[in-house]
């Protein structure tokens, strides 16, 4: 039977975190082929112990702890070495991408025969106008700057191959992994299938990066400025 992995990365989400195993636990009660990778990424609330019980309750559940939260993109990557499953992928942790999302996304790699070479993406519909003029612009200037169709880059989840990873030489710690992924599996010529995906207000807590005129203008900064680095690692770019 072929096993996938769902990562999501938590900071300080004791708030969301049973809410989300709830969910998934409706959504793979008739599953046996896949996990939910909680990465407990740095939290100082009460995530660990928590999600302690919910590993003790649910067989689908498991979760790492790390000390120290340097990153969204961090946590990603932490759970993807630490998952043997021949497919990953990714979501956010707080409830504001949706579970029956991913595994929609499983779904379509199921109906698909489970190729190495496709690279499943969620799209996000329903956004404020103002997210979404932002999303357009940078989907824009990132097409035209790496000569390829890259759009709606930080949208989950992300579903692929495990073989993918072999590409993986330096990924960012930072919300620019979305990118990261993105650009290389356009480099390496992966197939890609996009799907509309909700993205729901946020019921627990307050985000600790997406708010404000002024945050949403750094982090576009950070990806202009991770762009050039970028570009200039991968290899045999077009």
């Amino acid at each position: 039977m072929v096993n996938f992995t769902i990562i999501a990365p938590c900071f300080n989400e004791d708030e969301s975190i049973p809410d989300l195993v709830n969910q998934f636990s409706d959504l793979l009660k008739n599953r046996t082929n896949v996990k939910l990778l909680i990465v407990n990424n740095g939290s100082t609330d009460n995530s660990k112990e928590i999600l302690d019980r919910l590993c003790e309750r649910e067989s689908f559940l498991e979760s790492i702890h790390i000390e120290k939260n340097i990153g969204y993109g961090n946590g990603v990557v932490a759970g993807l070495r630490s998952t043997k499953s021949e497919f990953v992928t990714w979501m956010y942790g707080d409830l504001q991408s949706r579970p029956v999302d991913t595994i929609k996304a499983i779904e379509m790699m199921e109906d698909e025969g489970f190729p190495k070479d496709l690279y499943i993406k969620g799209t996000r519909r329903g956004r404020p106008f103002f997210d979404q003029c932002i999303t357009l612009m940078m989907s824009i200037i990132e097409s035209i700057y790496f000569r390829r169709t890259l759009y709606d880059i930080n949208s989950s989840p992300s579903l692929f191959h495990r073989d993918f990873l072999n590409y993986w030489d330096n990924p960012p710690d930072d919300h620019s992994l979305d990118l990261y992924a993105y650009s290389l599996a356009k480099n390496y010529n992966l197939r890609m299938r996009r799907f509309g995906v909700e993205y729901p207000p946020r019921v627990y807590g307050v985000t600790s990066w997406n708010y404000g005129l002024r945050a949403k203008f750094v982090m576009t900064m950070r990806f202009l400025k991770y762009s050039i680095k970028l570009k200039k690692e991968i290899k045999n770019f077009k």
